[in-house]
């Protein structure tokens, strides 16, 4: 496969296990705080990655001045960006947030072409907004309500992305275990602080179940977003970001009964129809030439 097919791949995978993520974590029903919940889940995660060291690919800290220094920025990012997240999440409208959250795609791919000089084609440029016109109509927002938390999830947006265009400049001899490690241990090390704010609560056994769960679907997710930022295009590979929506959609049905409306399915309909033509064109653009 070429670098850009194995970048989208990467990028459903990664889309894939965080709504898993997210829907085991939402079947706590908030039982479980909030930042308990975090730091359990992180710590699971971590004992993972020790457990399985050297198992899910190359992993040391041997890495130069310059990959530590984004690394942290990584990291800091990643921290930043949980922490509004959350807080708008707790404040305003789940669409809203959502259609927020939407304009990821468009602002990793400008700022590919911005700091990275990356080539962005009008057909590709195209497909991104008319995905995110698919993203609106499932997700509905509503004009009311923009307010300070509205500007939470846009400095979230904010750290997300310089959460990948960093991930973007790390060297190829730094592996991705050690850039997911990291992720996971400063989230981790925030909710740790986080959580005393908030009593500590009893977790049952099914909690325990859904936050182990929750552990390892995060831990994939971690792993494949590192890996989409590595290889392959930002602008080929950022519209496929659309399709945690259409996982949110099957598994909102399947788990929690939720069926969609028209306008919904439309909405998702025109996401996946934009991430065919982006496969299409791909296919178009690497197809070798006919011998003379």
């Amino acid at each position: 496969m070429s670098p850009n097919l194995t970048g989208a791949l990467f990028m459903m995978g990664s889309m894939a296990a965080f709504v898993l993520n997210d829907t085991m974590t939402k079947t706590t029903g908030g039982a479980v705080p909030l930042f308990q919940l975090l730091f359990l889940r992180g710590v699971i995660s971590i004992s993972l990655i020790v457990m399985l060291w050297g198992r899910l690919g190359p992993m040391h800290l041997r890495l130069s001045r310059r990959d530590w220094k984004l690394v942290a920025i990584r990291s800091g990012a990643e921290v930043g960006a949980s922490f509004f997240f959350v807080t708008a999440l707790f404040n305003m409208p789940l669409a809203n947030l959502s259609a927020i959250l939407q304009s990821l795609p468009l602002t990793v791919t400008l700022g590919a072409a911005l700091v990275y000089r990356e080539k962005v084609g009008w057909r590709r440029f195209s497909a991104i907004l008319v995905g995110f016109f698919g993203v609106m109509l499932i997700v509905k927002p509503g004009t009311d309500g923009f307010n300070i938390w509205s500007v939470y999830a846009l400095i979230a947006v904010f750290f997300v992305t310089v959460r990948d265009l960093s991930t973007r400049r790390l060297s190829k001899e730094v592996p991705s275990m050690t850039v997911t490690f990291a992720a996971v241990l400063s989230v981790t090390g925030f909710s740790t602080f986080a959580q005393f704010t908030t009593p500590w609560v009893p977790v049952s056994s099914y909690h325990w179940i859904a936050i182990t769960a929750a552990a390892v679907f995060v831990l994939m997710g971690y792993y494949f977003s590192v890996q989409t930022m590595r290889v392959g295009d930002v602008s080929f590979i950022a519209p496929f970001r659309y399709t945690g929506l259409i996982w949110a959609l099957i598994l909102g049905w399947l788990v929690f009964g939720d069926w969609p409306v028209p306008t919904t399915l439309i909405g998702a309909s025109i996401v996946a129809a934009t991430g065919l033509f982006t496969l299409y064109r791909e296919r178009i653009t690497t197809r070798p030439l006919p011998p003379p």
